[in-house]
């Protein structure tokens, strides 16, 4: 093996260890806004309903 062909191996590994390392952390950044919008999601209709049955109790009293 001549010493290009080594620095390409080396360079290919490289190359493939930094890209499973980005793609890691893409899939978690994009995970966490994904729960993210879930619990915004959650909250809002926890919130309309818990405004819902407050507002109904207020007009009966």
């Amino acid at each position: 093996m001549t010493k290009n062909t080594v620095w390409t191996i080396i360079g290919v590994i490289v190359a493939v260890v930094i890209a499973w390392v980005l793609v890691n952390v893409l899939f978690s950044i994009l995970w966490f806004i994904g729960k993210l919008v879930i619990v915004a999601v959650v909250a809002l209709l926890v919130f309309l309903v818990l405004r819902a049955a407050f507002a109904r109790s207020g007009h009966e009293s």
